[in-house]
């Protein structure tokens, strides 16, 4: 494709030892991590305004610190935004059989089941559960590794029955809050997440996107409320619990 050739021609040039960028050129796989991690978000808030040209915009910005990383490894002799595609293409084949080659299947879930088997043999791994880097958001980190436990069968089967264990976690938090130290009652709070986010798996619902839209909700009909007090001429911190509920029906109401 000729356009993604130019791209990479422009990252080549911009990189050029004696006529490139000064801030491209002063640029490392570690001062990058931060734009990569900016680039995604900004793609995921495109997606949820449902807004094609600002996904488009976001896809591009992303693309270029791909490409980006790829020519600083290059550049090194390490590999190339060939070897990136040609490797991610070769995986693709090798973990769907059901395409590529006579494996049968059974919708979505056993497609699943079948990555992840796939996986485990390729990576020679000793564990199901991969080892996720230390930064991944936690209910992100647990809504795969559950995911993962259940393609080898250890699941709860259904959001029903997941929504059981999530009361006994509650029941088990209201002991710890009673009787229990610190300790305890973060650990049974863990628990209860991990609970929680089970649930939303089985339903089909990444947990991290569903947090994500409840803080802003909240914000959202928190800053109503002070919006309404402020042209009352009154102050949040000098109004009473029962106007602040009120005020947050109205919120929700609106």
């Amino acid at each position: 494709m000729k356009e993604f050739t130019g791209l990479v021609r422009i990252m080549k040039k911009l990189r050029h030892p004696r006529r490139g960028c000064p801030w491209d050129l002063a640029q490392t796989p570690g001062t990058l991590k931060e734009y990569v991690l900016e680039e995604a978000h900004e793609l995921v808030e495109a997606i949820d305004r449902d807004q094609d040209e600002e996904i488009k915009e976001e896809l591009g910005d992303l693309l270029l610190q791909i490409v980006f990383l790829a020519r600083l490894a290059e550049e090194k002799k390490k590999f190339s935004i060939r070897d990136v595609i040609a490797s991610i293409s070769e995986k693709l084949v090798r973990r769907h059989p059901h395409i590529f080659a006579q494996t049968k299947v059974n919708g979505a879930d056993e497609v699943k089941v079948n990555w992840e088997k796939i996986k485990i043999a390729e990576k020679n791994k000793e564990s199901v559960i991969s080892d996720y880097p230390p930064t991944m958001p936690a209910l992100l980190l647990a809504n795969r590794i559950a995911s993962q436990a259940s393609g080898v069968g250890f699941d709860w089967g259904d959001a029903d029955k997941a929504l059981v264990k999530v009361d006994e976690e509650m029941e088990e938090l209201r002991s710890e809050i009673r009787t229990g130290t610190a300790a305890e009652r973060e650990n049974e709070i863990g628990d209860l997440l991990f609970a929680v986010a089970n649930v939303a798996r089985l339903l089909k619902v990444n947990p991290e996107f569903a947090l994500a839209r409840a803080n802003k909700k909240f914000t959202r009909r928190f800053r109503y409320m002070e919006a309404e007090l402020k042209k009352r001429g009154r102050d949040i911190r000098d109004t009473t619990v029962t106007e602040l509920d009120v005020l947050w029906n109205q919120a929700k109401r609106l």
